[in-house]
């Protein structure tokens, strides 16, 4: 008789999947290297792309963001607390350390006019869309 584990298939299938996301990420030092990736919404308006991330605990000096060859990087660290065993602790599921996020952006965003703000642990990237390329209109001149 086998005694039924149910949480020993889930930790299987989790250590499983870390593995495979381990060697999808063995060609990027940085990502490698990075702790924790922040959850974030990405929303398209008329004139612009919105980023918001989550990244309560951490002061806007240990943000990073960066634009280069049409891809927005965002990395950081969040301070980790004094390691001081307490008393009666259960759980730890905060997570302190490096975070690194990439994100492709369209032909149409505009890098000149990123801006970003932080409020409340949330980040905001506005990224304004380019003017629209309006097409001009040619006249024919007729003869005589």
């Amino acid at each position: 008789m086998t005694r039924y584990e149910p949480w020993s298939l889930l930790n299987q299938l989790q250590r499983e999947l870390e593995r495979s996301f381990e060697g999808s990420r063995a060609g990027t030092d940085t990502a490698a290297t990075a702790e924790w990736t922040p959850a974030v919404d990405i929303k398209e308006e008329v004139n612009r792309y919105v980023l918001w991330a989550d990244l309560p605990g951490v002061s806007p000096e240990h943000i990073d963001i960066t634009m280069e060859n049409g891809i927005l990087t965002l990395k950081g660290e969040r301070s980790t607390e004094a390691k001081v065993q307490r008393e009666g602790i259960k759980r730890v599921e905060r997570v302190f350390g490096t975070f690194y996020r990439r994100f492709s952006l369209p032909d149409t965003a505009d890098s000149d006019g990123i801006s970003a703000r932080c409020s409340n642990g949330v980040l905001e990237i506005s990224i304004p869309k380019k003017a629209a390329v309006q097409p001009k209109k040619i006249n024919v001149a007729g003869e005589g």
